[in-house]
């Protein structure tokens, strides 16, 4: 078969293929330009899902009478130049458009008009481009003082097979409003607005460059509850910079739609991310549960390449490892310094809850009972109803009066409370409570330090997480704070602490190890051995000890005695597909914190065990005092405030 020369229209057809997939692409290239172009707001309108119609606007530098038909020649760009000795440096981009592809490849499939009138120019100007073909340039009118107005009609009606490939007008229009959030998030100084067929989906004013301009945006993309539960990440390691906001583990999502990665103001989507916010959150949330962040990198240009992929949605990093460390490494920084705190989220929704049963009919929801009526309360002060007697808890009437009557001497001294050296009541009450898990003693205390005699008077509401005031069903604890109420799941609160104790101590002696009596070997494909074997340091780090067994293969000899008895081999292909996945041995991890979290589990105070008014205070000031506490091992809450306005106003009193 002859080798033959393809016309140029083929060519731009094929190139098409790949730079524009869908609208949303075409939408992705064109904001791209008008971004490097200086554009301080940009206008975007779709019809039919983008495949009707699309118009991009924008106030940037705009283009010349003779800029305009050179810009729709393939491979033509103002994005790159020569240095000084002629060379084109692909490895240095600055600019999110490069490659001179997308107006040359929109046109070659759609109807493409542009309308611009460069900056410090008197006219406007035109061209336009159908299935290929390009018209002469003409003056035009335009509205700014400069920018572009670029109009695409008819998207693939030169290339009709692409349309049955096309999903739904709803589908596109959707994939549409998720590009122009990326690109929003992405530059938080530009403003941005999208209308899909004469509706506005998106209004959103530039904002002030920096961190609280950014929280800003994500604010008003990604919605309030997400600014409210949001931890602040700006960490750098080796000339590489992260930063960005990630959610709290409390707040979580079903899937990873909600996680975005930016680098050097480029939004792409990466596996890196997701693997490293999986390692990152690993301790706080369960597998099918997903954490939301928005993370920024910023390092040199030289150690990435953006020239991956001609959509240029992926890129590639001259040192994962260090990019995937680092990600970790500030996540889990930013969590330990979040301390006990939970998403507010937990709250609304709480109130959500008895906002929905308070307006239920009788009978609307099972265990309903009416109050009593205003005759009832007017029949017992005539005397003729009796009000029941209150009931008492065993074990807090004594102990519980005390505290009411005299906090501080309940408290007598703070070591003796929580440093675990003071013996007496309150020494014989925290063992009861927490057997021999010491409380960490850098527990702040209002009016003073640490430890060092007797406390001052104070009142334990004015404490995080308050006073407590009940044991409800013997599982929830009730605390009073200076302005509302929290009510604490004991179980799942204490089962946090001890897990927290037992990584400590993990990571502290570290893992120890169970030799097999028989070393088994694990057949793996020869780059997967390859991959275990170079992390075989790490892996003995975690109690399993490893070694090359020849090409394909490795040799296992020791592993975890958390595990008890495990299947090795399955362990080992779970770390090798970790590896390829993530480039981190999740699994072993994992599965070391999984044995944590069950023992832990069965090691905490269980629901259902009654609690003296000492022992829910000191677990109160357990939590406030131990890192990633607001949230069980399972991403679930471990309290829930609620502000006294809030409740007033379910009451009606606000």
């Amino acid at each position: 078969m002859p080798i033959r020369r393809l016309p140029p229209e083929t060519v731009n057809r094929i190139a098409a293929g790949e730079v524009v997939e869908r609208p949303a692409s075409a939408i992705k290239e064109l904001v791209d330009n008008a971004i490097d172009a200086g554009a301080t707001r940009i206008e975007v309108e779709a019809h039919g899902g983008g495949l009707t119609r699309i118009l991009v606007a924008d106030d940037g530098c705009g283009l010349s009478a003779e800029e305009l038909p050179v810009a729709i020649e393939r491979h033509a760009t103002s994005k790159l130049a020569p240095d000084a000795d002629g060379l084109w440096d692909l490895l240095r981009i600055h600019t999110m458009g490069f490659r001179g592809e997308a107006l040359p490849s929109i046109g070659s499939v759609a109807r493409l008009s542009i309308s611009s009138r460069a900056k410090g120019c008197k006219d406007a100007f035109s061209i336009l481009v159908e299935g290929g073909a390009v018209g002469d340039v003409a003056p035009a009118a335009f509205a700014g003082d400069h920018g572009a107005r670029i109009e695409v009609r008819d998207l693939f009606y030169a290339t009709p097979a692409r349309l049955k490939f096309m999903k739904s007008e709803r589908a596109e229009a959707l994939a549409i409003t998720e590009e122009i959030k990326r690109q929003a998030m992405a530059n938080e100084g530009v403003g941005f607005s999208l209308d899909i067929d004469g509706r506005r989906i998106i209004r959103l004013p530039p904002e002030h460059p920096g961190p609280q301009g950014r929280l800003a945006r994500l604010s008003a993309v990604l919605g309030r509850d997400f600014q409210d539960n949001a931890i602040e990440i700006d960490q750098t390691r080796d000339g590489v910079r992260l930063t960005g906001f990630a959610g709290l583990p409390t707040y979580n999502r079903g899937n990873a739609a909600h996680q975005y990665l930016f680098v050097n103001g480029r939004p792409v989507r990466d596996r890196l991310l997701q693997g490293a916010l999986r390692a990152a959150y690993a301790d706080f949330l369960a597998r099918d549960r997903h954490p939301t962040a928005a993370l920024y990198i910023s390092l040199d240009t030289a150690e990435v390449d953006v020239n991956v992929h001609p959509a240029k949605a992926e890129v590639r990093f001259r040192d994962p490892a260090l990019v995937r460390g680092l990600i970790v490494g500030a996540l889990r920084h930013a969590l330990a310094a979040a301390g006990h705190r939970a998403s507010t989220t937990t709250a609304a929704s709480a109130l959500d809850a008895i906002r929905a049963q308070s307006m239920a009919a009788p009978g609307a929801y099972p265990g309903y009972q009416p109050g009593p009526s205003p005759a009832g309360f007017s029949a017992w002060q005539a005397g003729g109803w009796t009000r029941p007697a209150p009931q008492v808890l065993p074990g807090l009437s004594d102990v519980s009066a005390r505290y009411e009557a005299a906090p501080e001497e309940a408290y007598a001294t703070r070591a003796e409370t929580f440093g675990g050296g003071g013996g007496g009541v309150a020494e014989a009450v925290r063992e009861a409570a927490f057997g021999d898990y010491d409380a960490p003693p850098n527990v702040a205390y209002p009016g003073g330090g640490l430890g060092e005699g007797p406390a001052p008077a104070f009142d334990p509401v004015d404490f995080p997480l308050g006073a407590a005031r009940a044991q409800v069903h013997e599982t929830y604890i009730v605390a009073q704070t200076r302005d509302g109420v929290v009510i604490v799941d004991q179980h799942a609160a204490h089962e946090r602490l001890v897990y927290e104790r037992m990584k400590g101590e993990m990571a502290a002696g570290g893992v120890a190890r169970q030799a097999l009596l028989l070393p088994e070997v694990v057949e793996l494909d020869p780059a997967e051995a390859e991959r275990v074997v170079a992390r075989s340091e790490e892996l003995a780090a975690l109690g399993l000890v490893v070694e090359s067994f020849g090409p394909g293969a490795v040799l296992v000899r020791e592993t975890p005695a958390l595990l008890g008895k495990t299947d090795a081999a399955g362990l080992v292909r779970d770390i090798a597909d970790d590896l390829a996945e993530n480039g981190a041995a999740l699994a072993l991890k994992e599965r070391l914190e999984e044995v944590c979290s069950t023992m832990a589990c069965h090691g905490s105070v269980r629901a259902g065990r009654r609690l003296n008014a000492v022992e829910m205070n000191a677990l109160l000031r357990e939590m406030e005092a131990t890192p990633h506490s607001g949230q069980c091992n399972h991403g679930r809450p471990t309290y829930v405030e609620l502000k006294l306005a809030d409740i007033e106003r379910l009451f009606g009193r606000r």
